[in-house]
């Protein structure tokens, strides 16, 4: 990418579309397109057939999804399917019709099978049965990194993928059902220590392995794939470190300063097992990450607090 490129993120409101918008602004990307969902509804084809006509955006860093927790998944399979099919769909193939020089898809590593090798290398997509709880998301960006492959394949065009691991950080969803697990401990441990809580109940039984990985550190990766990477296979994006959901709810209570008993929920889904990422492809091409967990989450409770409205969502 040229610094004058014209660049369109899409979902430049969300954690990972800002965050590439703040790591394209401070290497010095000066065009940077963005649209609100009130201005450009994505599952609209007709909408975004017109903006890129308009438009013809050069780079597109597709971010856009309709995410949630476990819970929020379970409960609204058809509609996590349907949202993230649809609008992938429409920005890849606009891309493709306008002529777009390279497209950044990015899927999550839920699309990797619930067993698969530990840590999972990209090669273990489609190897075995998805995680039951989160399927039908994994299945609409599984459909989105293989329609890039596809159109590799058929028209030669330069649309890579990129699949991070659990991902935290500055403007991330804190609502208590449909977050995800750290921004949820966050918020759980903040209002329990402002309120004098003795206990806090955390979901599960704190066994599953989980790894994290800062938002910005992602953002970055994506900014060094767009100008060093093209392929069919997806790039994985996490640290290649683990821990248990006990141990990282241990440390989300250090970093908020709540000192009362944790009591675990068993009646509540632990989710996969374990989800680690092989990292190693990612090393090889030259990049590592840069926050460590503790640092993070320091960084991710500053903007907590720092923006009430966060937990409102």
């Amino acid at each position: 990418m040229e610094k004058d490129s014209k660049i369109y993120v899409a979902g430049h409101r969300g954690m990972v579309g800002s965050a590439i918008v703040r790591e394209l602004t401070r290497q010095g990307y000066a065009n940077i397109v963005t649209r609100t969902h009130n201005e450009l509804d994505l599952t609209r084809q007709d909408k975004v057939e017109e903006f890129f006509a308009s438009e013809k955006p050069e780079y597109v860093f597709l971010a856009a999804a309709k995410v949630g927790g476990i819970v929020a998944n379970q409960s609204a399979l058809a509609d996590f399917m349907y949202d993230n099919m649809i609008l992938e769909m429409n920005v890849i193939h606009s891309a493709w019709k306008n002529g777009c020089k390279k497209l950044e898809f990015l899927g999550s590593s839920c699309i990797y099978p619930r067993m698969a090798p530990q840590p999972m290398p990209e090669s273990c997509l489609l190897t075995s049965e998805l995680e039951k709880t989160n399927e039908a998301y994994a299945l609409a960006k599984i459909s989105g990194l293989k329609y890039c492959e596809y159109l590799n394949r058929q028209y030669g065009t330069d649309f890579i993928s990129v699949m991070p691991t659990n991902l935290y950080g500055p403007n991330d969803n804190y609502h208590p059902e449909h977050s995800h697990v750290l921004p949820a401990l966050i918020r759980r441990f903040h209002e329990a220590k402002v309120d004098g809580q003795k206990e806090v109940v955390c979901w599960g039984d704190g066994s599953p392995l989980r790894e994290f990985l800062y938002v910005d550190d992602l953002a970055n990766l994506c900014v060094f794939l767009m100008n060093t990477y093209s392929g069919n296979e997806t790039v994985n994006a996490g640290t290649g470190k683990e821990l248990s959901i006990k141990e990282l709810t241990q440390l989300v209570a250090k970093v908020v300063g709540y000192e009362g008993n944790i009591k675990w929920d068993t009646s509540r889904p632990n989710g996969t097992p374990r989800k680690l990422l092989d990292v190693s492809k990612a090393t090889r091409l030259g990049w590592t990450y840069r926050t460590e967990l503790e640092d993070g989450i320091r960084l991710a409770y500053k903007d907590f607090i720092e923006n009430p409205m966060r937990a409102e969502r």
